[in-house]
């Protein structure tokens, strides 16, 4: 019995969210601040701000227009960042504060779709969809030029890098880059020598060369003296960016002299750098596989020596400029998540499987992310061995990989096989030792995979690479992966030693169940798509629920925290009830009626008001009591009095408080109080249906009393005498 009464103790009643990994970063422009401690990315109609180091959000900007955020840029002195919305509004941020310091029309008559500040971090310059390139000077806060004569889009707008020559760079639809001199205010040259849509503006150090990329799969070096075309260099990719290096030696990146070299990032999914003069290719990058790897940006934040660049799956990848070592990984978008799983014994880390060929794994502690590459196809679920170093996934590839965490979080692949012939569902792992797990495809198929004893300890196969796994058994299962399920539960998973169940569905909520009587104790609802994964902690503190809203959730167990929370409010309301008790004794009427309304118990308050008409002076002390209250006690007691007046054993009491309220209160104090019309309208019907029925019991009394008085006993006859 003991036992009994223990595990029923043990069973949980809710669960809250502690944190959620959610999406910072949609596709569009990135940017570094000059130390390369924050970075700046759009998503939807916010710019997010994350701290580099931890990978944290610092702030979350968004303009009051709530539109969404076409283009923004940072000064290069790092004071003052600024966002165009599709509203036609800018707005100047003190970003660091998170408050706007200048609200203004952009004046063109489409959204802005690209801006620059010069080196100055005096002036701004946005191109709009409308052809137009317009020049704001953000210090005395007006408009210093407008050009015309860009057909279409201007998606480029790029400064000087001297600010003393006073000029502009812009390309638009017609694949041309023209240069604007502010002096001048008009259109110095057209340079023409693209034949595909201008992606990037760089510029040397001291500002001779500029570096053209474009998505005809060429880099145009220009002389800024002349005006001209000096190289041309077939870089054989559609390129997003390139990036001029430092003219300096950096061995690494197979840079050996002085000259120029530039790096580039397209579509090829890879880092490249190149030699200006011989047009070669000096260094490259390994291709990762899966798709989604195309680069999309790269930018160079040259004081700090780092390289940012991203991927067309929102990755963004963090590298040291010299050597294009990987320092950070960032996951900006997880798209549908598919599956997740706590790691590490301690359960420090989460793995995540969204709609895509890569895993991701989150330290809780810090948001430091990896990004694990190992499929060619989308992920689609995961699981985790006891002791939480080792986890494995499969994929649509029709493969399993099984990857193992070091004491240092970092995560390698050891392992792979493949052997099915359609995607591979699901998979688990062998419970009490790491010796095997078990694969189920959509080829009907059930296969068991031993692992070698010596994987644990071991992280390469004999070439180098991953241990090859082979299927010791398949067995046909079935003849379709289930079909014929009405209900949309997804996942389920055991919790309170294996008597309560977790359960999430297609509907986005995640349920708690007791499984001996079959109860939903509790809905949680956070998400708002499919919830596809659901795990829980070793201690059975914490679930994980992954969703295709792209929101990662740890939930924290708080059936304790409310429990001992209900526990002292329960002691507490046995205090205030025992103090209540004295002071009525005492008959200390006010300080007991305002620690009734305290309570927020509308029978406790009517026990003090019925204590007080059982005084003899019961009206002056009523009307005494409470006239001294406080005004929010007064709207509280004018509520309760709403629930007396519904009954008839309690609308004395009601009636009693509101003739002493409407007698000593202004009718313009009353209709102040909060929430006094709805009082009203609900005290009107019930005081009337209560004055009819005291004027039918009047009526019915004093017919009563008439007949009293009117009534003719007959004289009774005299009791016989006895003899």
């Amino acid at each position: 019995m003991a036992e009994a009464a223990t595990g029923v103790g043990r069973f949980k009643s809710n669960y809250a969210v502690e944190r959620k990994i959610e999406p910072f970063y949609k596709g569009g422009k990135v940017q570094l601040d000059q130390t390369g401690q924050h970075l700046f990315c759009v998503c939807g109609t916010r710019v997010n701000i994350l701290d580099v180091a931890s990978g944290t959000m610092l702030q979350s900007l968004e303009q009051e227009d709530q539109e969404d955020i076409t283009a923004f840029d940072l000064s290069p002195d790092d004071k003052v960042l600024v966002t165009a919305s599709r509203a036609l509004l800018l707005a100047q941020w003190a970003w660091q504060e998170g408050s706007i310091t200048r609200l203004w029309k952009a004046i063109h008559t489409a959204p802005v779709a690209t801006m620059a500040f010069d080196p100055t971090s005096t002036l701004l310059a946005t191109g709009g969809c409308d052809g137009a390139v317009r020049v704001w000077d953000v210090v005395r806060h007006y408009g210093t030029h407008h050009f015309r004569g860009s057909p279409g889009v201007i998606h480029l707008v790029a400064f000087h890098p001297d600010p003393a020559r006073l000029l502009l760079f812009s390309s638009a639809a017609d694949t041309s880059i023209r240069v604007w001199s502010l002096q001048e205010q008009s259109c110095l040259a057209i340079l023409t020598a693209h034949y595909s849509a201008v992606t990037s503006l760089t510029f040397s150090a001291d500002g001779h060369t500029m570096l053209s990329s474009g998505r005809d799969k060429i880099c145009i070096v220009w002389d800024l003296q002349s005006l001209q075309a000096t190289r041309t260099v077939p870089v054989f990719e559609s390129v997003e960016a390139a990036v001029l290096l430092p003219e300096e030696p950096a061995p690494e990146l197979g840079v050996k002299s002085a000259g120029l070299h530039f790096l580039t990032a397209g579509d090829q999914g890879t880092l490249r750098v190149w030699e200006a003069a011989s047009g070669q290719c000096v260094h490259a990058q390994r291709q990762l596989p899966g798709p989604g790897q195309e680069l999309t940006h790269c930018t160079l934040a040259r004081a700090a020596g780092l390289l940012l660049s991203v991927t067309a799956d929102h990755n963004l990848l963090l590298y040291e400029a010299r050597s294009l070592q990987l320092q950070k990984q960032f996951a900006g978008y997880s798209e549908e998540v598919l599956d997740v799983r706590f790691l590490g014994p301690e359960d420090s880390h989460v793995v995540v499987a969204s709609n895509s060929p890569c895993l991701k794994v989150f330290e809780l502690q810090t948001s430091a992310c990896q990004i694990l590459h190992g499929h060619t196809d989308i992920v689609l679920a995961l699981d985790v061995f006891r002791k939480g170093w080792l986890f494995v996934s499969c994929a649509k590839d029709q493969s399993i990989c099984v990857w193992r965490m070091n004491k240092a979080g970092k995560v390698a692949c050891v392992a792979q096989g493949s052997g099915h012939t359609h995607s591979v569902g699901t998979i688990c792992c062998s419970r009490l030792k790491e010796t095997f797990l078990v694969t189920g495809s959509q080829d009907c198929t059930v296969k068991l995979w031993p692992l070698p004893e010596a994987l644990p300890s071991k992280s390469t196969g004999p070439d180098g690479g991953p241990v090859l796994l082979q299927a010791q058994a398949t067995q046909h299962c079935h003849d379709k992966t289930f079909e014929g399920h009405d209900a949309s539960v997804l996942k389920v998973a055991f919790v309170s030693r294996g008597t309560q169940l977790l359960s999430s569905g297609s509907d986005g909520l995640v349920k708690l169940w007791t499984i001996k009587n079959n109860e939903c104790v509790r809905t949680l609802d956070a998400h708002e798509d499919k919830v596809w994964g659901l795990h829980c902690s070793r201690l059975d503190d914490h679930a994980l629920t992954g969703a295709s809203d792209s929101c990662v959730i740890l939930w924290k167990d708080v059936t304790e925290a409310e429990q001992a929370e209900e526990q002292a409010k329960r002691e507490e309301q046995v205090v205030k009830q025992q103090e209540l008790d004295n002071l009525l004794h005492e008959k200390r009427y006010l300080r007991a009626l305002g620690l009734a309304i305290s309570l927020d118990r509308p029978h406790t308050v009517l026990t003090v008001i019925q204590a007080i008409q059982r005084d003899p002076e019961s009206c002056e002390k009523l009307e005494a009591t409470v006239l001294q209250l406080r005004r929010d006690q007064k709207e509280a007691l004018l509520r309760f009095c709403v629930t007396w007046n519904t009954n008839s054993r309690h609308c004395h009491e009601a009636q009693a408080v509101l003739g002493v309220l409407l007698r000593h209160e202004a009718p313009e104090e009353l209709l102040a109080y909060d929430g006094v019309r709805a009082s009203l309208e609900a005290l009107l019907p019930y005081t009337e249906r209560h004055f009819q029925r005291l004027s039918r019991m009047l009526q019915a009394a004093t017919f009563l009393d008439f007949l009293w008085h009117n009534m003719k006993l007959p004289t009774l006859p005299a009791a016989p005498m006895a003899l």
